[in-house]
């Protein structure tokens, strides 16, 4: 029964005369004693239409946005356990310029009961604007009462509910930027350069158990599987490993060594590179992260089920120096290891985003339908994992498709499927010379007029580049074929089945330098880069441990988005800035001079207090905020508006 008391008061704030009005409301039996009873009533309806009040709720919301902070603390007692977060225990930070790894960061350390965290707009400055925007007669014993109302309001209601709400946009936007990063990182592995069908000897490299060998033929079978010792203290056990190895390449014909990076790789590559090797031999250091998730999957079990795990590792590292895209594909691409708190954001919206990645890379690239795996198929457009078998399943039971034509005799691959997927598969060696191009069946008829109106073979337009500079392509453009169409076929028989890929090229860390004791700060070393974040990237330098360019050591310009400068996977020549062998971690540099950049990389300390603002425009009487309903109307709302905008 206290509304028309709140009403009241809200409308007459500066005539209204609080105790005298709310003893008419005095009733024991309603469970309100005294007039102050009734005006704390009143106050508490006020807050709730307060804190209802759409007008309200977006210009705090807009305040915390445009000058709000996020400000971290360590939970008292805390401090030992949660050192990794100890850049964390005393940091502010304008919520408007955070970046979504620190977002992260501290989400994560409040998750793990390590950290506090707030968000708030400089102090009193959300007081100021919901008075500003509810009390019309400051000073007033009535505007009195709907302040100690809007503080209320703000304090137990506004307030916890515009933080909640900004900290899940907060978290939303970081969860995309870090997403948008993975993607990134995901496409640059999958499209890391193949080295194509050649005879691999693959080695899982390790100190007690000794180095898993499997060697592979070009289609990446296996053929031979053995465990050397090359790392072995005893040299007689190394001179043993040194002669399989000779022999295993003279017996399969092999034609490069691929050497996982984990335990003991840069020892063993040491081993491998003083072998008298066969001249051409490639020896390649091969990124095995995820392999050892592979060798336990079912996906392995069903391809090598009597091998064990080490077999299976060998035989994927091997597999990735081949054809990364084919072999990572079997992977969930979170277990690869090229992400930014990749456990952390929301994973319904990471699955869509790699899967899309993953379908965009291998439609990019193509695929060979007479050696793919069902894994590579089923991200093929218009496949899916169990036409994928189905497709397998027919090519184990009668051979190799000898057309793309022939996919339509596989049960259940209808026209429609066929007309989405043919264009992404290849068949080399296929009945018709466009089988092996990107130029999909239903463009056949057209090259097929190209090559008679010119008196000549398919074949030969592929070969013969002064044929295919005489054709007119506006003369074949038709209802179904527009001159986009034909561009893009004429640009495909110039490079049928081309793999868009780069080049494989041949990289080796520097001799010389195997371990974090082995580094100097000034020591300029080749490295690949392992992965990339908003912070900036990692660099392995063949020592166990990457190494950190921190994104003002990218270049002697600056760097928004480390994504500019640096790829996965692309070869880099860095500087060693820092090593600090008790946390293991290394500080490189890509600028010309590494300490110009030094004072940069340091994090920003605790945001400066901002200076007062100007007071605001003498209000105008407000309106009563209906409850439940959106604010807005005239008065002093739109007096405060005005002067909001001429301040913003």
């Amino acid at each position: 029964g206290l509304e028309p008391l709140a009403d009241r008061l809200f409308d007459e704030q500066p005539t209204f005369d609080p105790l005298s009005e709310a003893a008419a409301f005095v009733d024991a039996e309603k469970n309100v004693p005294d007039a102050e009873a009734a005006l704390a009533g009143a106050r508490d309806i006020l807050a709730e239409r307060f804190s209802d009040d759409a007008n309200a709720r977006a210009r705090l919301r807009r305040l915390y946005w445009d000058h709000g902070s996020v400000r971290s603390s360590v939970v008292p007692g805390k401090e030992a356990d949660g050192i990794k977060f100890k850049d964390y225990y005393d940091w502010t930070e304008p919520l408007a310029s955070m970046p979504s790894h620190r977002m992260l960061a501290i989400r994560r350390g409040e998750a793990e009961g390590f950290l506090r965290a707030r968000m708030a707009p400089p102090e009193g400055e959300a007081q100021t604007l919901v008075e500003s925007l509810f009390v019309s007669a400051p000073g007033r014993p009535g505007g009195d009462q709907v302040r100690l109302a809007a503080q209320d309001g703000l304090k137990r209601l506004l307030a916890p509910a515009i933080e909640g709400e900004i900290r899940f946009e907060a978290k939303k936007k970081a969860d995309a930027e870090a997403i948008r990063i993975f993607a990134d990182n995901l496409r640059q592995l999958l499209l890391a350069s193949p080295l194509g069908q050649k005879r691999v000897l693959a080695i899982d490299p390790g100190f007690r158990t000794g180095c898993k060998v499997a060697c592979l033929d070009g289609q990446g079978k296996l053929l031979y599987h053995d465990v050397i010792h090359p790392t072995a203290s005893s040299p007689a056990q190394a001179q043993q490993s040194g002669a399989a190895v000779l022999a295993l390449m003279s017996r399969f014909g092999i034609e490069a060594i691929a050497i996982g990076n984990g335990t003991a790789s840069r020892e063993t590559e040491q081993f491998v590179r003083a072998l008298p090797l066969p001249a051409g031999t490639i020896v390649a250091m091969v990124n095995e992260s995820g392999a050892s998730i592979y060798s336990a999957s079912d996906v392995a079990r069903e391809e090598f089920p009597d091998q064990d795990v080490t077999v299976r590792g060998a035989v994927s590292i091997g597999r990735r120096l081949m054809d990364p895209l084919a072999e990572l594909v079997k992977l969930d691409p979170k277990s690869i290891g090229v992400g930014q708190y990749q456990h952390d954001v929301d994973q319904a919206a990471l699955k869509r985003s790699l899967d899309d990645v993953v379908v965009s890379c291998v439609n990019g690239v193509g695929v060979e339908l007479n050696t793919a795996s069902k894994q590579l198929l089923a991200y093929v457009s218009g496949v899916g994992p169990s036409l994928a078998a189905k497709i397998v399943s027919w090519r184990d039971e009668h051979g190799a498709f000898p057309s793309r034509q022939a996919l339509l005799k596989v049960p259940r691959l209808g026209p429609k499927a066929f007309e989405q997927c043919a264009g992404f598969l290849r068949v080399r060696d296929g009945e018709h010379p466009l089988d092996a191009s990107a130029v999909h069946p239903e463009s056949y008829q057209v090259v097929d007029r190209m090559a008679r109106d010119l008196g000549c073979a398919v074949g030969d337009l592929l070969r013969d580049a002064s044929l295919r500079e005489r054709i007119r392509v506006e003369q074949y453009v038709t209802e179904t074929t527009g001159l986009p169409t034909l561009r893009d076929i004429l640009a495909e028989l110039a490079r049928p089945g081309r793999d868009p890929r780069r080049e494989f090229e041949a990289f080796g860390f520097k001799e010389g330098v195997q371990k974090l004791e082995d580094l100097e700060p000034g020591m300029k070393l080749p490295g690949v880069v392992t992965n990339v974040t908003a912070f900036g990237a990692f660099v392995d330098i063949g020592v166990h441990q990457d190494g950190l360019l921190h994104v003002s050591q990218l270049a002697d310009r600056f760097v928004k988005d480390p994504s500019e400068v640096v790829k996965v996977h692309q070869k880099v020549m860095v500087t060693v800035v820092e090593v600090d062998l008790p946390r293991k971690r290394i500080a490189l540099s890509m600028r010309s001079n590494p300490e110009a950049g030094r004072a940069k990389e340091s994090r920003t300390g605790p945001a400066a207090p901002r200076p007062p603002r100007p007071a605001a425009p003498a209000p105008a009487p407000a309106r009563r905020p209906a409850p439940g309903a959106a604010g807005g109307g005239s008065g002093f709302n739109t007096a405060f508006a005005d002067a909001f905008r001429k301040k913003h």
